[in-house]
C-alpha cells in the first residue's frame, strides 16, 4: 500500500500512523484500513456498557476526505443497532455534517470512542438516527455478535478481545475521553443553541404580528380622520348663500365686473440683500480701477516729460 500513494501528502502520513496506532484490537474498539483504500477504514466497538447496547459489538465504516485532518471523515453504521440508521451517514459533531466543529486534533480513535459515548443518547430527529425501544436496542445487542461484513470479511465475535474480570468497563484513553467529552458538550451546546434559536423565531414573528396590527389600527385610523374632516369642511361650503334683498346700483354693477375682469396680481417681493451688496461691490470694484488707471496715466505723462526736460538741458 505505501507505493500506492503519495508519502509525501499529509494526508497519508497522518492515516499510516494512525493504521500503526490501531493495527492491535482492543477490548472496546478496533478500526483498520482497507487493504485497496487507505482512506476507507472498518471499524468495531462494544456497546457502552449499563445501558441498552451492553453486550453487543457494532462494525461499521468511516470513508476520509483527501484533506484529512482538516476535514472531518463520514461515519457508516453497518449494524443493525436501534440508534443510528445502517447505511447511512449519521450526524454528529465529529462527521462530516458538521464541518465547523471538527478540529484536525481529533483522530480515528477519538471518533470511536465519541461513538460509543454517543450511542446511549437521544437521537431528536437527527440525520441518521434512530429512537428504538429499551427492548428492540437490547435485543440487536445480543443478535450484533453474529454479524458478519462482506467487504472485510471481519466476525464480530473476533473482532475485539473477549472481556475478563479485570477489564475496564470503558476504554482506558485519557487523552481520547477528554476529546469526546469536548465532542459530546459540543453536541449538547448545539441543540440548546438550535431550541434557542426556535424561541427567539418564535418570539420575533409574535412582534412581527403585534407591530403590523398596531399599523393597521393607525392606518385605519388616519384613513378615517380626513374623511370626518372633508364632512366638516363640506358642512358650511354646502349651506347655500341668502342674497341679499337689495338691488345693486349700475355703478356698483360696474365695479364688480371690472374687479372679475381684472387679472390677479403677483405679489412682489423686496429685493435680496445679498444682490444689493454685490452691486456695491462691483461699483467699488470700479472706481478703484478708474483711479488705478489715472495713477499709472500721471506716472507714464511725469516720466515724459523729465525725459524731454533733461534731453533739452544735454542740448545746451
Amino acid at each position: 500500500m505505501e507505493g500506492k500513494y503519495n508519502l509525501k501528502s499529509p494526508a497519508v502520513k497522518r492515516l499510516m500512523k494512525e493504521a500503526a496506532e490501531l493495527r492491535d484490537p482492543t477490548e472496546h474498539y478496533h478500526a483498520q484500513p482497507l487493504e485497496d483504500n487507505l482512506f476507507e477504514w472498518h471499524f468495531s466497538v462494544r456497546g457502552p456498557p449499563d445501558s441498552d447496547f451492553d453486550g453487543g459489538i457494532y462494525h461499521g465504516r468511516i470513508v476520509l476526505p483527501p484533506e484529512y485532518p482538516m476535514k472531518p471523515p463520514s461515519i457508516i453504521l453497518l449494524t443493525p443497532n436501534g440508534r443510528f440508521e445502517v447505511g447511512k451517514k449519521i450526524c454528529l459533531s465529529i462527521s462530516g455534517h458538521h464541518p465547523e466543529t471538527w478540529q484536525p486534533s481529533w483522530s480515528i480513535r477519538t471518533a470511536l470512542i465519541a461513538i460509543i459515548g454517543f450511542m446511549p443518547t437521544k437521537g431528536e430527529g437527527a440525520i441518521g438516527s434512530l429512537d428504538y425501544t429499551p427492548e428492540e436496542r437490547k435485543a440487536l445487542a445480543k443478535r450484533s455478535q453474529d454479524f458478519c461484513c462482506e467487504m472485510c470479511g471481519c466476525s464480530m465475535r473476533t473482532a475485539l478481545q473477549p472481556l475478563t474480570p479485570n477489564s475496564e468497563r470503558q476504554p482506558v484513553d485519557p487523552q481520547a475521553q477528554q476529546l469526546a467529552q469536548q465532542i459530546n458538550f459540543k453536541a449538547e451546546s448545539s441543540t440548546s443553541s438550535t431550541a434557542s434559536e426556535s424561541k427567539e423565531t418564535a418570539s420575533v414573528s409574535q412582534t412581527a404580528q403585534q407591530e403590523t396590527s398596531s399599523i393597521s389600527e393607525g392606518l385605519d385610523s388616519e384613513a378615517t380622520a380626513p374623511a370626518e374632516q372633508a364632512e366638516s369642511v363640506s358642512e358650511p361650503a354646502s349651506t347655500p348663500t341668502t342674497p341679499s334683498s337689495r338691488p345693486l346700483s349700475p355703478r356698483q354693477r360696474r365695479a364688480q365686473n371690472q374687479n372679475q375682469n381684472q387679472p390677479q396680481r403677483r405679489p412682489t417681493y423686496p429685493a435680496f440683500p445679498a444682490a444689493a451688496q454685490q452691486d456695491g461691490n462691483h461699483t467699488g470694484s470700479a472706481v478703484l480701477i478708474v483711479l488705478l488707471t489715472l495713477a499709472l496715466a500721471a506716472l507714464v505723462f511725469r516720466r515724459i516729460y523729465l525725459a524731454q526736460d533733461y534731453k533739452f538741458d544735454y542740448e545746451l
